[in-house]
């Protein structure tokens, strides 16, 4: 039996090793100025990872707790709530659910995880609410000993609603 030996013969020019070269050593840098910038953080985020980094959100458990964490913002309150109440998050957002939300995602918590959970309320007369007449309240919702989401709000008419952090 014969054998037919078969030969593949590429040629290259000078010019094109020196095409795919600068190709290569491009890729290269556009991957190492790619890695080394830093990941983009909004601001808000910043501020909101700065404010909040040693506040403790765990380990409440009682009404004392909650006065205690809204302490750590610099909030005094009646000592008495004025409302404790199992509340359930709602499965699906309305509209203003998903407004709520997104005060609460502002201050870096998130009620959409807790979707559908039995969850508790308190609500709490603020003492001393700077530059403002009338009642403030502070909502702390909990769920297993956690908060997940608050506000201080006011239910005048020409009211105002905000996080936990001082205006």
């Amino acid at each position: 039996m014969k054998q037919e030996a078969f030969m593949f013969i590429c040629t290259v020019r000078a010019n094109t090793l020196k095409f795919f070269g600068v190709i290569a050593v491009s890729l290269a840098v556009l991957c190492a100025a790619v890695l080394s910038v830093p990941a983009y953080v909004p601001a808000s985020t910043k501020a909101v990872a700065a404010a909040t980094e040693n506040v403790r959100y765990t380990r409440i458990k009682t009404k004392d707790d909650v006065i205690a964490f809204l302490a750590q913002f610099g909030w005094e309150v009646e000592p008495e709530p004025l409302e404790e109440m199992k509340i359930r998050i709602p499965e699906e957002f309305d509209k203003v659910m998903k407004s709520y939300n997104e005060l609460q995602k502002g201050q870096g918590l998130d009620l959409a995880k807790y979707r559908g959970k039995e969850v508790t309320r308190y609500t709490f007369a603020v003492t001393n609410y700077p530059d403002y007449k009338g009642t403030v309240m502070a909502n702390v919702i909990l769920w297993r000993n956690r908060v997940i989401g608050g506000d201080l709000c006011s239910s005048d008419v020409t009211g105002f609603i905000h996080g936990f952090e001082k205006p």
